[in-house]
Parts: C-alpha cells; structure tokens; sequence
C-alpha cells in the first residue's frame, strides 16, 4: 500500500506540473477530468490512490502555476501602471528571479500548514462551531469591504476636468459594474443550471472559465509588448526578515481564503495586506506564495481534520466540490496527507527553479501567444466536451463580463460575487426569496 500511495503521490505531482505550465488552465479542470478517467478505470486504479493524487496535483499547481502567471503575459503600456509585481519583475528582465522568490514563499506555506497542525485539531473546530452560525454576515461584510477598499482612487489625469473625472473614475465603475452583473450571474445558475445532471459536478467550470481564464487570454493575444531579455540569477535578494513578514501576511490572506466560503486567495490578500500594512514587491511576491498553497492545499487538507465537533471535516473549495461524490475521508488520512504535501512540495520547489529555465530558452525560440491560442482552443474544447452547447453559452456570458476588470483595469477578485453573493443569501434565508423576485423560480 505505501509503494502505491508513493507512485500515485508522484503521478499526480507530475500530471499537476505538466498542466499547470499552461495559460489560464486551472487545475479544478484537470481535476474534474481525471475524476471521469478514474470512474471509467475504478476497477484498476485503487480507491486509496484518489486522495494522494488529488492532494499531490493541487500541491503542484500551487507552485508550477507561478511559471504562466510571471512569464505568459507582457502587459501593454496602457496596463503599465496596474500590473502585479511579477509582472514589473519580468518586464526588468527579472523574471526568474520573481518565479524563485514565489516558490520560496510556497516553501514556507507548506511550513506553515506543518506548524499549524495543533491549531487546525484543537482550537480550528471549535471556532467553526462558534462561527458558522454568523457566516452570513461575515460574507457580507467581506463583500462590503470589497467595495469599499474600491476607494479612493486619486484626482486623475487630464487637462479637462471630464478627463480628470473619468480616469479617476473609470476603473472603479467598471469594478462596481463587474460586482454587480457577476453577482446577478451567480444568482441565475445557482437558480436554474443548465448543465446537464450529469455533469453536475462541473456546474461551474464554464463561469470560471469565463470570468477568469478567457479574458487573460484575450488580453495577452492583444497584447503588442515583448517579453525583455531575461536574467537567470544563482542569489535572490531576501532575508528572513522578508520571509517572516510575508508568512504572517500570507497567512492570514490564506487562512482567510481556505475556510470562508468563496473567499479567494487574492479576497484574502487584500484584507492582509491592508490589516498588515506592509508594502513592497518582494513581500507581495512571496506572501503570495504563502497565500497560494494555503488557499488551494490548506481548503483541502481541511477536509481530513475529522474531529467530534468536525465529523464531516472542514474542507472547501473546488476539488473538494469535484470529490464529494466519490471520496470521504478517513480516520488517519490527515497525517498521510500532510506527509504527501510535503513530499509533492519539495519535488515541486526543484522542478519550479528548472521549469522557469527550461520555460525561458522556449520563450527565446516560440512566441509565446501560440501558447495562448493552443490554451484557447483546449479549454473551449473542455468545456464544450464536459457541458455542452449550455455550458459554452455561459462560458461566453461570463467572458464578457470578466473582460471588463481585465480593460478597464479594476480588481478581478469582484468577479468572485458570483459565488460570494447567492452563498450569503442562501446562508441568510433570503437566498429562495430574490430568486423569486427575480423570476427564477
């Protein structure tokens, strides 16, 4: 039993490497297919490998996906003054560097999730206890601070003062139009999916897809910059200091995002970073590393900390959505799992700093939105595999609506009122009601 959990931890790092390297494809949806592959060859692949597999792919992604997120993507000058961190790295040349400092603060989450074991078993339960009654309200006022921390904006520019009104302004309607048609979205298919019954589980792949994935690949096609000269550097500037900044920072976004209810890694990032106050590149950088792993692998090992006041485990997210169905947890699995996080974490951390070397020399030699164009064409022939003509009409509704963020240049995390919004309605009570309201029922 230990060789087969050992080759399917390594399989599933290696399925989770190989796919995470391509633009815009998430992992849920590599996810969702591999569930399909292991019910048509359930007889032959054993039920114990589900978990280590599944645990070691989502561990994999969330250090190999910093590759397409740093060097697939040369914003042009009209996003110069709205791009991450990683982005400015890659643009100075440095975009190795920024890849290393982004798997270094992967490494200290998966130290972290180590050290917050005690926490998640005797003092996490409880909380949930305490807490899940008043989870309504609480994503409320997340919701609520999303909008507001839309402001201010700064005076504009411009020599008239409608120049000066509209660049000022401009970007925070389009994040508040964003929120509130990603929120009437979220309504609708949480009403009346359609998606067929079977394919249930994969409801809301064609929405994310849209939101999220299609518009990056619009805007990087459109894009006319190039990708500058790059230098692999053998020392990255950080100290501890540094690292033990961006852990506490990350930590927070991250915890905040794997246990409330469609809070994101990046929800979670702006209530840290505006709790912590802390500001530089570098700390974005790596606190965003720390925040990745324990958004995507933390939501998941929740799922095993089976306890009397969690006999269901704590888990959230979208592979736990994907593995409901199939897999229940089991008394022990919590301490095989951390061991195969920890396990896929290292092999990851290596195959990051030769990915990101490999990736450059293939940047030197194929431009890199032909990467884009085969990601377009695979995810629409996904989703149109998985959901049919439906899922491809919604696919297209929310691309248009998530176009809007990426032109306008207002945070992309408001698309998220498409879970955040009916999630707290239905938490309320009210959720039935504005559906009627609305007709949707």
């Amino acid at each position: 039993m230990e060789i087969q959990i050992l080759l399917f931890t390594i399989l599933g790092t290696a399925v989770g490497t190989l796919f995470s390297l391509f633009p815009s494809l998430h992992i849920y949806n590599v996810a969702g297919i591999a569930l399909l592959l292991w019910q048509m060859f359930r007889d032959v692949i054993p039920e114990l490998a589900i978990a280590p597999f599944f645990m070691a792919m989502i561990t994999a992604f969330s250090f190999i996906n910093t590759i397409p997120m740093t060097f697939f993507g040369a914003p042009d000058e009209s996003a110069t003054v709205t791009i991450l961190p990683g982005t400015k790295y890659l643009m100075n040349g440095k975009g190795y560097e920024a890849a290393v400092v982004s798997g270094i603060g992967s490494m200290a989450g998966i130290f972290l999730l180590v050290i917050l074991t005690p926490f998640m078993w005797y003092i996490l339960p409880t909380i949930h206890k305490v807490v899940s009654p008043h989870m309504a309200w609480i994503l409320a006022l997340v919701m609520v601070y999303m909008i507001m921390s839309e402001w201010p904006k700064g005076c504009g520019i411009g020599t008239t003062l409608w120049q000066r009104f509209s660049h000022a302004w401009g970007n925070l309607f389009a994040g508040l139009l964003t929120f509130g048609l990603s929120a009437l979205l979220g309504l609708i298919i949480t009403s009346k999916s359609l998606i067929s019954v079977e394919m249930g589980f994969q409801n809301i792949m064609p929405v994310f897809v849209g939101l999220f994935a299609i518009p990056s690949i619009f805007q990087n096609l459109l894009s006319r910059e190039k990708i500058p000269p790059q230098h692999i550097s053998d020392t990255v500037e950080l100290s501890w200091r540094d690292i033990g900044k961006a852990t506490f920072q990350g930590g927070i976004g991250g915890m905040l995002a794997a246990y409330l209810p469609a809070v994101t890694a990046g929800i979670g990032a702006i209530i840290a970073g505006h709790a912590t106050a802390l500001r530089g590149d570098v700390l974005f950088i790596l606190s965003g590393g720390v925040a990745k792993v324990l958004y995507y692998v933390g939501a998941f090992l929740f799922l095993f900390v089976l306890t009397p006041l969690s006999p269901m485990g704590l888990g959230k997210g979208g592979l736990n959505v994907i593995l409901k169905p199939v897999f229940s947890p089991q008394a022990g699995d919590f301490t095989l799992m951390l061991g195969v996080i920890i396990f896929s974490g290292c092999i990851s951390f290596l195959i990051l700093l030769a990915a990101s070397r490999w990736t450059l020399k293939i940047l030197q030699i194929i431009d890199y939105k032909k990467l884009y164009w085969f990601a377009l064409v695979l995810i629409t022939a996904i989703v149109g595999h998985l959901t049919g003509m439906a899922g491809l009409f919604v696919m297209a509704v929310s691309s248009c609506i998530g176009s809007i963020p990426v032109f306008y240049h207002s945070r992309r995390s408001n698309c998220m009122a498409v879970l955040l919004f009916p999630i707290c309605l239905n938490m309320a009570g009210y959720g039935d009601i504005v559906a009627s309201w609305l007709g949707l029922q």
